[in-house]
């Protein structure tokens, strides 16, 4: 289930670059092998909220999927510094922690969209796609 808000902000043209965070090797390996989306190219992954902000320093990017819970910077803080350093990031929460509240929070703080795991390639896709389409 994605959720899509109207904070959505214009794109260049070309490919996109994209940056997945989350603590589990697994889960960033299925998001880069999954995704089906040839607008994205991805040129960074993180396995933590701290390392994503040193990789998204190094190379802006377009698009993140990002985990919640991590450990030394969570999802909620690290979308936070990722708009301070980019304000039309696109950030796609990707989280088992389902609740309302944590969506909403992710949302208030920058995110643009939330997808629960488990999920299918093709709920990914069509999450990232929402995502796009809400900012062109």
């Amino acid at each position: 289930m994605a959720i899509a808000t109207a904070q959505a902000k214009p794109l260049s043209a070309g490919k996109l670059k994209l940056l997945i965070v989350d603590d589990s090797n697994i889960i960033r390996r299925k998001i880069e092998r999954e995704l089906k989306i040839d607008r994205l190219q991805v040129v960074a992954t993180a396995s933590n909220g701290r390392l994503a902000v040193d990789a998204f320093k190094k190379e802006p990017c377009d698009v993140v999927t990002m985990d919640i819970t991590m450990p030394e910077m969570d999802g909620i803080a690290c979308v936070e510094k990722l708009v301070a350093l980019k304000s039309d990031v696109l950030i796609l929460i990707i989280s088992a922690l389902s609740d309302k509240a944590t969506a909403i929070e992710a949302l208030k703080r920058g995110a643009n969209g939330f997808l629960c795991k488990p999920f299918t390639d093709r709920q990914l896709t069509d999450a990232i796609d929402e995502l796009l389409r809400g900012a062109s």
